[in-house]
């Protein structure tokens, strides 16, 4: 990996600023809190993001709403281009995301783009989740950080250290290895307590399949009962239809003599219906012997009919016309009437419009009394002749129906004359049918003592259909018994049939248990005897192979740094072990540029190992080191020449004030201060 330009707008003290990195050794010098700083950290923004626990508010300036990075680097000969920004709303948060790979431009969440950048860089995957450990103990650590590993405790550093060489596995594995070991104690305790009772169910299925054995053998008993009492039951059905036939053929011979005496009694009834009726014929016949009908008297009562019609006829149309007179002289009275109000109101003739004289309309006045006086004795007149017609009328009427009762009288004497032969002959019809009865009556009265004895004959098939239908009930009742008990039994078999299932299936379970259990013990046996001791031993020869490399490393790097007198090396747990003349020193009575020294060739060494032990990241050729002399004597400033021209990194870029390290790098940029904002020289 080589960095090549990072911009900034409003990170920091920066408000925009583009600074470019040229390969070989880089100082970013500058007076303490110029900015210097700002920049690595914008650098690891770029790349990695926020971290966990870190707000946006120690990136963004104060006073703004919006921030940028943009970071172009280049790794595998692929020119990457990373952009990140930060908002301002209620938080500061990360705000827009891209990567650009050889112009290729993705805009992607941040998840991904953190993702992608550890895949760009050949990180191991596991590190994706480790707050860029790997980054940080490789690429850039600061000073005071650096400081604050070697201060921890020994199971924190180691700790730390594990995570940074990635081998925590073995710790992991060793920490899961104890959960399952107690996970295994748990669920064998509940497998013992599962297989408990397996002796007991085996003994419980032997003694239920003797059971079973003897309910199947008992069931073919019952079944050849059963077949034996359903043939009995068949042959009785059999021998109770027979009877049942000659029951019902009694029954319809019952029913035949019910008809027939049915019959007679219908024709016994209607002998004495017709005998009755002959009599009252013979009394119609006596009654209407001395009858006699006169058609002649009949011819003379239509005749009068008819003339007593005409003279209604006439005196109706008379009336007629007296009342049309009436009407039409009643009307010429109320015209009079009317006129003669219209001209007593007239004063000028409408005609000829002049005056009308009194003595005028005087004389019409009289005139039109005239003639209504004249009209009023003429409908008198007419009125009283109405009258003497409507008597007339009325007359007529009354003989004319005086007539038509007399007609009506005659035919329905002439009627009661043609009845009498009619009645002759229908009495001779009724005695014939007399007759006819009397020998069907014979017929049937002997057809029904044919029938009662046929019936007697029958009549003892009762009693012995009586004794078949006890047989029956009693045969029935035996099967029904039988089918009961046989029925309980294969019940019990089913029931019984379902246990040794049940129980089958519950030793097969209790019996896989029980492999389970073996397979357990065998595991836990393995794990506790085998695995365990393999995966401690070969934590145990990392860490030694790691710490004798990084003992001689950080040793190496010390010396370079401080004068001959002092003998460094680590212990066990990688705490550093300071000695002089024989006499161990403790870390915090050190002086300042030794407490720098050792951190600096803790960090130098830690290094070295990551990318020896992970060969294959592509940030082992870039080295960023801040203030690594703080608190350097002008004689460790001169020793660090040595240590930068050792490291033998493509780029180095180191931040410091010293003036003297100039001298020391390739390249300088300096940076100021100018009314609180950051800017490069």
């Amino acid at each position: 990996m080589k960095l090549k330009k990072i911009t900034l707008e409003n990170i920091r003290s920066y408000e925009k600023q583009e600074i470019e990195f040229p390969e070989g050794s880089t100082l970013l010098w500058g007076d303490i809190g110029s900015g210097k700083t700002s920049i690595l950290l914008a650098i690891e923004f770029a790349l990695f993001g926020l971290q966990p626990g870190q707000r946006g508010s120690s990136l963004l300036r104060n006073g703004v709403e919006e921030g940028k990075v943009i970071l172009e680097f280049e790794v595998d000969n692929q020119n990457i281009l990373i952009e990140r920004t930060l908002k301002k709303s209620k938080t500061i948060a990360q705000d827009y995301c891209s990567i650009s790979i050889d112009s290729q431009k993705q805009e992607i969440s941040v998840t991904e783009l953190k993702n992608k950048v550890l895949e760009l860089l050949n990180y191991p995957r596991e590190f994706s989740k480790k707050q860029n450990l790997l980054y940080k103990f490789t690429v850039y650590t600061p000073q005071e950080q650096m400081k604050e590993i070697i201060l921890q405790d020994a199971n924190s550093r180691l700790d730390t250290l594990r995570h940074v060489f990635g081998i925590d596995k073995y710790k992991k594995i060793l920490e899961n290895i104890s959960i399952i070991s107690t996970k295994l104690r748990e669920e064998k305790k509940l497998k013992e307590g599962m297989i408990f009772n397996l002796s007991s169910d085996k003994n419980s299925l032997e003694l239920k399949y003797s059971d079973l054995e003897k309910r199947k053998i008992e069931l073919l008993k019952i079944e050849g009962e059963l077949n034996i009492k359903i043939e009995q039951r068949n042959q009785v059905e059999k021998e109770k239809k027979a009877i049942e036939e000659k029951i019902l053929e009694k029954n319809k011979l019952q029913q035949e003599i019910e008809k027939s005496r049915i019959l007679l009694s219908t024709k016994e009834q209607h002998i004495f219906d017709t005998n009755k009726s002959i009599e009252q014929i013979n009394n119609q016949i006596a009654e209407s012997v001395n009858l006699v009908f006169n058609e002649s008297q009949v011819k003379e009562l239509e005749n009068k009919l008819k003339f007593i019609q005409l003279q209604k006829q006439e005196l109706n149309d008379k009336m007629l016309q007296i009342s049309s007179k009436i009407h039409s002289l009643t009307l010429k009275n109320s015209e009079n009437t009317f006129v003669k109000e219209r001209i007593s109101k007239i004063e000028i003739c409408p005609t000829c419009l002049q005056d009308v004289a009194p003595v005028y309309k005087s004389n019409v006045m009289n005139k039109f009394d005239s003639d209504t006086f004249a009209n009023v004795n003429q409908i008198n007149e007419l009125t009283l002749e109405k009258q003497d017609i409507s008597k007339k009328i009325t007359s007529a009427e009354i003989e004319y129906s005086t007539a038509q009762k007399n007609i009506n009288e005659l035919n329905i004497l002439k009627i009661r004359i043609q009845g009498v032969r009619e009645k002759q002959q229908s009495l001779i019809n009724l005695q014939k049918q007399v007759l006819s009865l009397e020998k069907d009556i014979d017929m049937l009265k002997k057809q029904i003592q044919i029938l009662k004895d046929s019936v007697f004959e029958l009549s003892k098939f009762d009693n012995l259909f009586e004794l078949k239908q006890r047989e029956l009930n009693f045969a029935q009742q035996q099967e029904k018994l039988s089918e009961i008990k046989l029925a309980e039994l294969r019940r019990e078999i089913v029931v019984f049939s379902s246990q040794i299932d049940e129980l089958k299936q519950r030793i097969l379970r209790t019996e896989q248990v029980q492999l389970e259990l073996d397979y357990l013990n065998q595991l836990e046996d393995w794990i506790s005897k085998k695995f365990t001791p393999v995966i401690s031993y070969i934590e145990k020869n990392v860490m030694v192979k790691l710490k004798s490399e990084f003992s001689n490393l950080f040793s190496k790097w010390f010396c370079m740094l401080v004068s001959d007198n002092f003998n460094v090396r680590l212990a066990d747990d990688f705490t550093p072990i300071i000695e002089q003349q024989d006499y161990e020193l403790d870390y915090a009575y050190l002086s300042g540029g030794e407490r720098t020294a050792i951190a600096l060739a803790y960090r130098l060494a830690l290094n070295q190992v990551i990318n020896s032990l992970l060969s294959k990241i592509k940030t082992k050729d870039l080295v960023i080191l801040d203030e690594p002399t703080d608190g350097f004597s002008d004689q460790q400033l001169d020793k660090m020449r040595d240590v930068l021209q050792q490291l033998n990194v493509a780029q180095l870029i180191i931040v410091s004030h010293e003036q003297k390290m100039e001298s020391f790098v390739e390249n300088v940029i300096k940076f100021r201060k100018e009314k609180g904002l950051s800017v490069k020289d």
